[in-house]
């Protein structure tokens, strides 16, 4: 008998069913009723609702609620500092069993090797994890990045079965401007999925982005921003990470009538605040404390999503779709007590099942040796440019201090909270070395460092004192990549991140109680940002001259000079 024909004959009742779930309510996505009702399933569909059911296995789930599998529909596993599979164990159990991820920063490093190691493991994961191929590699011309990756190189990938299109077109000035490489990768992904990223994109210049088939958009930060790209065809992806926390500023979106046209996303997670407070599940539970409609809400978590992306078979709880389900205490609470993914109940056993996938890029870190004097800043007439962090934000604001020196150098400013920031090309193609300061992160003392450096994932480092911030940046290389915090030559608190600089090869709890470590270790220095591991990555992002905007600032890499 095949499979279709065991479905047929299990959702008619001719024989029991592989599992029921019984006793408990689901919801109802397009009537917004919780439905009294077994659920039947055959290996991994659901065969049937509404009607009493036997199963070989039934599982009693009386005074449970029973929800579809949330879908995250934006994310960088690599911001999770672990790979995916212990992403997969770390978030499946809270209800996410689909994934839309764009291996970016492994791409940015290793380019297709970090692309087909994230393949590999999504085709061994629990979860279902789907890839759009990275369209920004390099993301701008500004840094040094680790690959390049032209339509060429991302074209042999485009029909595996786990690839649904091309990953967040980032640079929009080059497609309003019709940049030829841009406009290739355009082209040969036209009918398909292309994934858009396009902050404070409006008027005409959005109609032409939208023009080239981008579909998508995550950047939005504002609900105005948000109405005016709905309007114009766009599906709106409400973001809350670790950094960039958008749910509050776009709660007005979650309306019976909107949640269509919206979905929900992390960008960038890490396994520290999924612990202390979850993942889509927490934007679940904060949507609804602030009055939004559940019905709007588990939409945006699930069927709204798949439909996003042309997954038709999943977002719904009814016969012939796929058992992605979530069983849980209360809409409003949204606690996963049991986990279903593709029919298979979610326990340590399943996953103790998968396939290892062999690390890569163990070898990345490649920056050269330096020295306090690597960091000097020669005093310049005038005012000094100076990055303004924005808490919360990744975007940065571009302002001008005059700055005390000491001797013919530029010297930090504690008392505006001003410090020194460098980035050091790690990849070992030019030893490009830029230095500049930041404002907002609260160190008094020390150093930080990083070879998370969004996009091209240089080393940043941020210091009070040149000689930790040389002693930092040099640990990297000794560790191949992480997190490091130096105070007085000591090193109080580090992460090692060896697979491409990114991630780590620990279990995610290892992870987690690290970055709790980790944090202490830096508001010991002073810093009063929530995620200042986080925040330093983000610091490298380039400038969008097309925008005009003058809030924006950059350390550039490979000109040497603070820009805004």
């Amino acid at each position: 008998m095949t499979d279709l024909e065991r479905r047929i004959d299990q959702g008619t009742g001719r024989e029991p069913a592989d599992i029921v779930l019984k006793g408990g309510r689901f919801f109802d996505l397009v009537t917004g009723e919780l439905v009294a009702s077994d659920i039947a399933i055959c290996g991994e569909r659901i065969v049937g609702t509404c009607e009493a059911y036997e199963g070989r296995e039934e599982i009693d789930i009386s005074g449970r609620i029973v929800v579809p599998g949330f879908i995250d529909t934006h994310l960088h596993i690599e911001s999770s500092l672990v790979t995916p599979h212990e992403f997969d164990r770390c978030v499946l159990p809270h209800g996410v069993t689909t994934v839309i991820c764009d291996p970016h920063e492994i791409a940015n490093v290793l380019g297709e090797d970090g692309i087909r190691f994230f393949l590999d493991s999504a085709e061994r994961t629990i979860m279902d994890i789907r890839v759009q191929l990275s369209s920004c590699v390099p993301a701008t011309h500004l840094e040094t990045s680790g690959a390049d990756l032209p339509i060429e190189k991302l074209l042999p990938f485009r029909h595996h079965p786990k690839v649904i299109g091309l990953a967040e077109f980032m640079n929009f000035p080059g497609v309003i401007h019709k940049d030829p490489v841009c406009i290739a990768k355009l082209e040969a992904f036209q009918g398909g999925h292309i994934d858009g990223h396009a902050p404070l994109l409006s008027g005409r210049d959005l109609n032409g982005y939208l023009a080239a088939g981008i579909r998508t958009d995550h950047e939005c930060t504002s609900a105005e921003e948000a109405l005016e790209k709905i309007r114009k065809g766009m599906h709106i992806l409400i973001r809350e990470g670790s950094v960039s926390k958008d749910l509050l500023a776009l709660m007005p979106l979650f309306t019976e009538r909107l949640s269509p046209f919206i979905a929900l996303c992390t960008d960038d997670r890490n396994p520290l605040d999924i612990a202390e407070q979850g993942h889509l599940d927490h934007m679940i539970r904060t949507a609804i404390a602030h009055g939004r409609a559940p019905l709007a809400v588990y939409r945006a978590a699930s069927i709204s999503a798949a439909k996003a992306f042309g997954l038709h078979d999943r977002g719904l709880i009814a016969p012939g779709w796929r058992a992605d389900l979530v069983v849980i205490d209360t809409l409003e609470d949204c606690r996963a007590e049991m986990v279903f993914s593709a029919g298979r109940r979610v326990t340590d056993a399943l996953f103790a099942g998968r396939k290892p996938v062999a690390p890569v890029g163990l070898d990345s870190v490649r920056a050269r040796q330096v020295k306090a004097a690597h960091f000097a800043v020669p005093v310049t007439e005038g005012e000094t440019p100076v990055i303004g962090v924005i808490p919360g934000k990744i975007i940065t604001e571009h302002r001008r201090f005059r700055l005390p020196s000491k001797g013919n150098q530029t010297a930090a400013d504690l008392s505006q909270d001003i410090i020194k920031v460098a980035v050091i090309e790690r990849h070992g193609k030019n030893g490009n070395h830029a230095n500049g300061f930041v404002q907002g992160f609260g160190l008094k003392k020390g150093a930080i460092a990083s070879t998370v450096g969004h996009d091209s994932h240089n080393i940043c480092v941020v210091g009070v004192d040149e000689d930790d911030m040389a002693f930092a940046t040099n640990r990297l290389g000794e560790i191949g990549g992480g997190f490091v915090v130096v105070e007085d030559g000591r090193i109080t608190g580090e992460i090692a991140l060896p697979v491409a600089g990114l991630m780590s090869l620990e279990p995610f709890e290892t992870v987690r109680d690290t970055l709790h470590h980790l944090r202490q270790a830096a508001r010991a220095l002073g810093a009063t940002l929530e995620e200042p591991f986080l925040q330093l990555a983000f610091l490298p992002l380039p400038v969008i001259p097309h925008l005009k905007i003058s809030d924006r600032g950059m350390v550039d890499v490979g000109r040497f000079e603070l820009i805004g």
